[in-house]
């Protein structure tokens, strides 16, 4: 089949295949899994692209992703937020349980998705204000400098044979530093927060928060006089003043429309909540939480302190190892709502080579970057590479299989010696051979018990 180019419609979204090239900077393999992804987070651009009616028709493609522990499953979602500057929430399906059950009701995770979405709007439009607050932190700082003078807005220049006014000198020091260390009294207004405590359960846990921002609205808050200097003072002033300039109704409404529209929800080990023997004992419960949340992935209307919130288009992602179950254990209607499953493959000496020195945030660039900072120059040869790579395959084969979290231990097993006297030995190159690995980790890995505690 003949596919026909299509000019592209925004020049700043990214296509599928430039989604999985930014995904291979982070992630070895996986390519099905990436593949996956890289169309979900492409359909919500072309979805925007479609007329409204026809719009709000297609709901995401939901995805489970079935693979071992520390195959990259966390990670692939994690960086596909990141990249779509998505609002993004990390959640163990385990931490809920049915209503009525101890335990977290399963909307709280829209409202968790929504407050950290209010979160990374009110970053964005700090930024943007940042330049504007700054101006009005000079001249608060100016009239704290000068208490007894005039207070103007933002100076003049000195005209040309003039001399400077001392608040045009002060300007002056102020933007080069040199008022950096001086005293300044500081008018700071404290919110009096009363001590409310409600033991919330299902369903209570947004009053709990109502109410307490309610008595706190209502107490008056109180002034208090500290005397800090200017680089503090300059940082409390900028906080007031970005908060002064920051429309947090239009705040509210892009945090809205970005959970709404882009939000990501990361289920992990939903495996954990399937029920395998209908009917009674702990798997009743189990189905009773998958029944909880079917709602909210299916689509639906949830309150939260910042308004009602729509979770008819946020993206869900679940995972699990699906050891002791399949995701056909599923309730049918959630498996309805999840139409996309991919196997992410476990990891051997081959992958975790390449884990180790591919990536951008590869661990021996990590560890290279960090031993920079006293003076050492950390150096690999490709056979102690490959035998680290090996070391950690077999400890993961011979105790539980963590996939390549089991690298990070036995790279600082490998590195403890190094990183502990790195500040005394001075500017050198230490290079890591095979044999070094070998001395630092064989005797280790052939002791099966003492791996199992210290690997």
């Amino acid at each position: 089949m003949e596919l026909t180019k299509l000019p592209r419609r925004g020049g700043d979204h990214l296509t599928p295949r430039e989604i999985v090239a930014e995904l291979d900077k982070y992630i070895v393999g996986q390519e099905e899994a990436k593949k996956s992804v890289a169309i979900a987070l492409r359909n919500r651009w072309r979805r925007q692209q479609i007329p409204e009616h026809l719009r709000d028709e297609i709901a995401p493609k939901n995805i489970i992703m079935i693979g071992p522990t520390g195959v990259g499953k966390t990670e692939i979602a994690r960086r596909l937020a990141k990249l779509a500057q998505s609002p993004f929430l990390k959640i163990e399906a385990t931490k809920f349980t049915e209503v009525g059950y101890v335990g977290r009701d399963v909307e709280s995770m829209v409202r968790d998705l929504m407050e950290l979405a209010v979160s990374m709007v009110k970053a964005e439009e700090r930024e943007r204000v940042r330049a504007k607050a700054e101006e009005a932190v000079e001249e608060r700082l100016l009239q704290l400098l000068l208490p007894a003078g005039p207070t103007p807005g933002p100076g003049r220049p000195a005209a040309e044979g003039e001399p400077p006014t001392t608040r045009e000198r002060l300007r002056q020091m102020l933007r080069e530093g040199k008022l950096e260390e001086r005293f300044v009294e500081l008018e700071v207004t404290q919110r009096a927060t009363p001590v409310v405590e409600i033991f919330s359960s299902t369903g209570l846990e947004e009053l709990e928060f109502n109410f307490k921002e309610m008595l706190s609205n209502i107490l008056p808050g109180r002034t208090k006089t500290r005397r800090v200097k200017v680089r503090e003072a300059r940082e409390i002033l900028l906080q007031e003043e970005s908060q002064r300039l920051i429309d947090m109704d239009k705040v509210v409404e892009e945090a809205r429309r970005k959970v709404e529209q882009h939000g990501i929800i990361f289920l992990d080990e939903i495996d954990k909540i399937v029920g395998r023997d209908h009917g009674r004992g702990p798997d009743v419960s189990r189905e009773g939480v998958q029944r909880d949340l079917l709602p909210i992935v299916e689509g639906t209307t949830v309150t939260t302190k910042y308004g009602m919130v729509k979770t008819d288009h946020i993206l869900f992602i679940a995972s699990g190892a699906f050891h002791m179950s399949k995701p056909s254990d599923l309730i049918p209607e959630m498996q309805g709502r999840f139409p996309i499953r991919v196997e992410l493959h476990p990891l051997g000496p081959a992958e975790f080579e390449r884990i180790l020195t591919e990536p951008e945030n590869a661990l021996i660039k990590q560890y290279q970057a960090l031993l920079a900072t006293e003076g050492i120059t950390l150096e690999f040869t490709p056979e102690a590479v490959k035998e680290l790579a090996a070391l950690a395959t077999r400890v993961n084969e011979r105790t539980e299989n963590i996939g390549a979290r089991r690298l990070h231990t036995v790279m600082e097993k490998l590195l403890e010696d190094v990183s502990f006297h790195a500040p005394d030995l001075g500017e050198q190159t230490i290079t890591i051979t095979a044999e070094y690995v070998r001395k630092r980790l064989a005797n280790l890995i052939e002791d099966e018990d003492l791996s199992r505690y210290i690997l």
